[in-house]
């Protein structure tokens, strides 16, 4: 499965992909604001996360910027369950931060999420991460005021996690006037 959006180009890990990840992601400021990645991040964590398969409604991303010699991994996004919960879980590398990509690449994966039948998407971050925080709340998250005990492998200790929430309203039905009032398609299929 692969997602284009306006700057980036989302698509599934290969195991080539290991060497350009670990040198992205062995960066402590990344790494500790992630539940299940460890710190020191070694070259074995790299390989196995760009080895990961996909797992149907929960498919997982590496986040490339399109150039002219091709495309540089910036990050990764993708789906989780979570007991009942359909999580989502992104970072960018240090080098690629505030110029948008989390909030570009989350919104593409939103969009998708619904297609994938998901209502509803629940995100964690830590309490001293805002700017997570903004990253969510500039897609449609809202804090759902729940503050739980989060456990980040790199840190080694409990975290405080704020819980947002998404629902995400069903694919618009273009059979009738419920197609968003896109007149173009009903005066087609009148013709």
């Amino acid at each position: 499965m692969f997602i284009r959006s306006e700057r980036l180009f989302l698509r599934p890990g290969w195991p080539e992909d290991w060497a350009e990840l670990h040198a992205l992601i062995d960066d402590e400021q990344v790494v500790r604001n992630l539940t299940r990645a460890p710190w020191p991040y070694s070259p074995d964590d790299a390989r196995a996360f760009a080895a990961r398969p996909q797992v149907g409604r929960h498919p997982h991303f590496f986040i490339t910027l399109p150039g002219p010699h091709g495309s540089r991994l910036v990050g990764s996004v993708g789906l989780t369950q979570d007991g009942d919960e359909c999580l989502v879980g992104y970072w960018i590398a240090q080098a690629h931060w505030g110029r948008g990509y989390a909030t570009e690449a989350v919104h593409s994966v939103l969009s998708l999420a619904r297609t994938l039948g998901h209502d509803r998407i629940v995100a964690h971050r830590f309490a001293d991460n805002p700017a997570s925080g903004r990253v969510l709340e500039k897609v449609g998250f809202r804090p759902t005021g729940e503050i739980r005990i989060g456990r980040s492998a790199a840190r080694r200790e409990a975290v405080p996690t704020m819980i947002h929430a998404i629902d995400l309203a069903p694919p618009a039905d273009s059979d009738g006037p419920e197609d968003g009032g896109f007149a173009p398609m009903r005066t087609l299929r009148a013709a």
